[in-house]
């Protein structure tokens, strides 16, 4: 068994005096797709910002490439190879698309593929026909693709991929497809966050379930598929 990339043990967390995480436990090994599962509210996106630093009030053991980053802050940890795509995009409206891709630059990582603009483009065919075009013309799908390529741009070992297919046109969720599997087959791991089974089933190795912020299933992608009960418990609406 490889040692995990990130290892997540205990992790609890606040929004202001109410707690939403309950001793979380998780792991994403090296050139892996772990997918984090559960209805909305159930603690997915929570989870991904309290491991990146982005919550005030956390509490656990989180440790990544070898580092104790339980008390770092954001700009630490991803200085030490972790990138992280909101669900809420948040790119720079005013920007070109070269230009938002310019700001996520970080220096190449000793053992981990550099992400150039060139291969970006070439990963993402509908970014390069619009080098020039600023982000506020963009549809919702071409800024999803955005805030990735800029992730990608700081040469992340581990990206955390917040509701990917969310709000976005089919056409749009099966390159997000392509390219998750892509960026598996370049060795970068992905903790992806996600609603739909369908497209979980089609890139993700392992799954975790949550409900109201505790682990009500951990397994493979097959063994979850394969279980009416969990997925009518926890996924299904």
């Amino acid at each position: 068994m490889t040692d995990p990339m990130l290892k997540v043990e205990r992790l609890n967390a606040w929004y202001g005096r109410a707690q939403v995480l309950f001793d979380l436990a998780l792991e994403v090994r090296p050139g892996e797709v772990v997918a984090l599962m559960g209805r909305n509210g159930a603690g997915k996106s929570t989870t991904m910002k309290a491991v990146m630093g982005l919550l005030e009030r956390r509490r656990g053991a989180i440790h990544f490439m070898g580092h104790d980053i339980a008390a770092l802050p954001s700009f630490r940890i991803a200085r030490l190879g972790m990138g992280f795509v909101p669900e809420n995009r948040r790119i720079f409206t005013d920007l070109t698309v070269l230009e938002n891709l310019e700001i996520g630059r970080q220096p190449p990582r000793s053992g981990i593929p550099e992400w150039t603009v060139d291969r970006l483009f070439r990963l993402f065919p509908n970014l390069a026909g619009m080098p020039g075009r600023r982000g506020g013309q963009m549809s919702g799908g071409e800024q999803q693709m955005l805030t990735v390529a800029r992730t990608l741009m700081g040469n992340p070992c581990l990206v955390l991929l917040d509701e990917p297919s969310e709000g976005v046109a089919p056409v749009i969720v099966e390159q997000m497809a392509a390219m998750i599997l892509e960026l598996k087959e370049a060795g970068v791991s992905i903790l992806l966050s996600e609603q739909n089974l369908h497209f979980a089933e089609l890139v993700s190795d392992r799954a975790y379930v949550l409900e109201k912020g505790q682990l009500r299933f951990e397994g493979s992608m097959e063994a979850l598929a394969a279980s009416q009960d969990v997925r009518k418990a926890y996924l299904e609406v």
